[in-house]
């Protein structure tokens, strides 16, 4: 076992880094509920928090976030600058590269001062004017909130299905715009979570939510022409959500239905309205599939077959279940996705944490993977409408190199720039140095670990270190590059992505490893990647922060609550913190889809895996470094009264001196603040919380 690191340079934290004296933090009040299971007494002080809409929460709230604002007060210089900082380095007119489809051009573009993106289109011909679909700008009137969710342009080009979000709660109101009128057609489906085109124009299929669960469970179809909507299939299983796309080729409408764990698709021709879905493979537990189409031929990347890190196989329409392999399976390869064109098929995969893309040739039925510029990046293929394109559009970035979209010709590999984000305000790659670590958690998996800094840092000395982590779903977490990310590289803090196991990084083992009764191993792996970096000189404990969001904020509360001496300060963003309660209430949004992640606990045994870790039944009296819980009221994700009352009773606990606040954002939901600008000063208010707690905030 291995013994509580020491850091050579630093036996103690630091001093107060914030003036606590006036005024006194907010007191929620007490109202006990038994919340007792399984005989394991449990009683919540703090329950009485999730009366959403009630003038004691709301009045509650208010009163954390003036608390807030007044502890961060001497820091407003410091926001203040940072925020400038930040905007200058980014070109406040911009446009995206444009996705070229029937003719026309489409792009996003921001104007200076303005908050929000323009949905644009141009003719390819020269002397084309620009056409302004979308302006969310003038759309988002008195509301507080607005996002797109859906943006789907028919088949033939004729008309724009997208989708709105008004609050931040992710329900999405649907509209149809006549793009030769730039009229809206005078019909409405409501909210739904996902939508798709058939052939043409006349016909959309969506899937709607369940209006307690918020489960994406009931698939439909709707003829504009006829106003007709007629609902093909409801997903009963309470574990599975559904989702809609048309292949690549147009040929077929495909509703997905998927757990954790399994999937089923079943498909639809995309021209006829007459036939019935049929299922493809069935549904197998613990078997997923995912598929594309052509020349007569269903592709699908899947772990059929015993292939744990997927393979890739297609077969007949009609004998979709007789699959012949294309990319066998390869133990050491994760196969995570599949984009289809006339001429090729690129697959995207994963190996060693790093991702690829392979282009597989269907004249030679030869592949190659595409050669990457640096050896730690993120790649991924975006925007490619076009089932004819004879290149491939990807986005390529990475810890020093701003979002660049390539065109990659998919016979030769040959990469063409289509555009590459300005950095403003001197920014030069050079100054920027970028590392790819493995440290070794107690039982000797070696984790990785990415890492950037500035090339002139002094490494023969331990530095401020800022240690960021995720760990569930499979998810891998991406090394993208941040603007803003850069004032705190200039002040001499190094940023680290630990890699641990609950991701995918590794393959579906790594994802495996630290989900159900093996979570601990999420949380053990941060801990260790933290120590391994103070053995091995880069930090000490008074020069440690953290930070986490969602499933992130859970793995923040159960580290802190397991080495609170570790770390000076932690970030705790819209926090899955009050882990038991939340999975025993079914009533909640994507609570009973989670069974398979956590475990279900009204099962005793499953309920003590989650018993040993959750952060609110897990706290205790401990000197707790500075923490910042933010959280969003229209969080339909992760309800905001989560972080509320953890940080309510771990005041009640906390032994220390630091500085512990709650901020709720009012108007946003999971995701935060939509506007731009209003994003960048929520994060020059978390990154001056780290400087002053860091004693970096009189630094230049």
């Amino acid at each position: 076992m291995l013994r509580p690191i020491v850091f050579l340079c630093a036996l103690a934290l630091s001093g107060q880094a914030f003036d606590l004296a006036s005024p006194k933090p907010p007191v929620a009040a007490k109202k006990p509920k038994d919340v007792t299971v399984h005989e394991d007494r449990r009683i919540d002080d703090y329950f009485w928090l999730r009366e959403k809409g009630s003038p004691e929460v709301v009045h509650y709230l208010e009163q954390e976030n003036a608390y807030t604002e007044a502890v961060l007060a001497p820091e407003k210089e410091l926001r203040a600058t940072l925020y400038k900082e930040m905007v200058g380095r980014i070109k406040e007119d911009d446009s995206s590269a444009p996705v070229h489809f029937k003719g026309y051009a489409y792009y996003t573009r921001t104007e200076k001062d303005r908050q929000y993106p323009i949905y644009c289109r141009k003719g390819t011909a020269v002397g084309a004017t620009e056409e302004v679909l979308l302006d969310l700008n003038k759309m988002i009137g008195t509301n507080t909130y607005i996002s797109v969710g859906s943006y789907r342009v028919s088949e033939d080009g004729a008309r724009l299905a997208y989708s709105i979000d008004w609050t931040g709660y992710r329900q999405y109101e649907v509209f149809v715009m006549d793009l030769a009128t730039k009229t809206l057609v005078p019909q409405a489906i409501g909210k739904v979570s996902d939508l798709d085109w058939g052939a043409g124009h006349d016909v959309i299929y969506y899937v709607t939510e369940n209006e307690v669960s918020k489960r994406s469970d009931k698939f439909h179809r709707w003829t504009l022409s006829t106003g007709k909507h007629e609902q093909l299939y409801e997903e009963k299983d309470e574990l599975y959500n559904v989702g809609v796309f048309r292949t690549r080729d147009g040929k077929f409408v495909v509703c997905h239905s998927e757990s954790k764990l399994t999937s089923e698709a079943f498909v639809l021709p995309a021209g006829s309205a007459g036939l019935e879905l049929r299922s493809l493979l069935g549904r197998t537990e613990n078997v997923k599939y995912f598929v594309e189409h052509r020349d007569g031929r269903f592709y699908y990347s899947t772990n059929r077959d015993g292939a744990k890190n997927y393979k890739v196989a297609s077969a007949p329409d009609m004998a979709p279940g007789e699959l012949t392999d294309i990319i066998p399976h390869n133990p050491a390869v994760k196969v995570e996705g599949l984009d289809m064109f006339a001429t090729h098929l690129v697959v995207g995969e994963r190996e060693g944490g790093l991702p690829h893309l392979r282009v597989y040739d269907f004249a030679t039925g030869k592949s190659k993977r595409l050669e990457m510029p640096e050896a730690a990046y993120e790649v991924s293929t975006a925007g490619n409408w076009s089932y004819d394109a004879t290149a491939v559009r990807l986005n390529y970035q990475s810890l020093v190199r701003p979002l660049t979209t390539y065109m990659a010709d998919l016979s030769t590999g040959a990469f063409t720039l289509l555009k590459q984000t300005e950095v403003l305000g001197g920014f030069d790659a050079k100054n920027y140095k970028s590392e790819r670590l493995w440290a070794t958690a107690r039982d000797g998996t070696k984790v990785p670990l990415s890492v950037v800094y500035r090339a002139d840092l002094d490494r023969t000395k331990p530095q401020p270190l800022w240690l960021y982590g995720y760990g569930s779903y499979g998810v891998s977490m991406p090394v993208s590059f941040s603007s803003s990310r850069v004032s705190l590289l200039d002040r001499g803090i190094i940023y680290v992505i630990a890699h641990i196991r609950g991701g995918g990084e590794l393959g579906e083992e790594w994802r495996e490893a630290g989900r159900m009764e093996k979570k601990m191993n999420t949380f053990n792996d941060f801990v260790d990647c933290a120590e391994w970096l103070g053995r091995h000189g880069w930090t000490t404990p008074n020069q440690l922060v953290t930070s986490g969001g969602s499933a992130g904020g859970l793995l923040m509360g159960a580290v802190l609550n397991q080495r609170p001496d570790l770390f000076q300060a932690a970030l705790i963003q819209v926090p899955f913190v009050d882990v038991l309660n939340t999975m025993l209430d079914a009533s909640l949004p994507l609570t009973t889809e989670e069974y398979i992640e956590w475990g279900n606990p009204n099962i005793k045994e499953q309920y003590g895996w989650m018993r040993q870790y959750s952060p609110y039944d897990n706290l205790r009296e401990a000197a707790y470094p500075n923490i910042l819980v933010n959280v969003s009221y229209n969080d339909s994700q992760v309800p905001y009264w989560e972080g509320a009352k953890y940080l309510a009773k771990l005041r009640t606990l906390d032994t220390g001196r630091n500085a512990t606040l709650l901020h709720a954002t009012m108007g946003a939901g999971h995701g935060g603040v939509a506007g731009r600008y209003d994003a960048l000063n929520d994060t020059a208010r978390n990154y001056a919380f780290f400087l002053s707690a860091l004693g970096l905030a009189k630094q230049p």
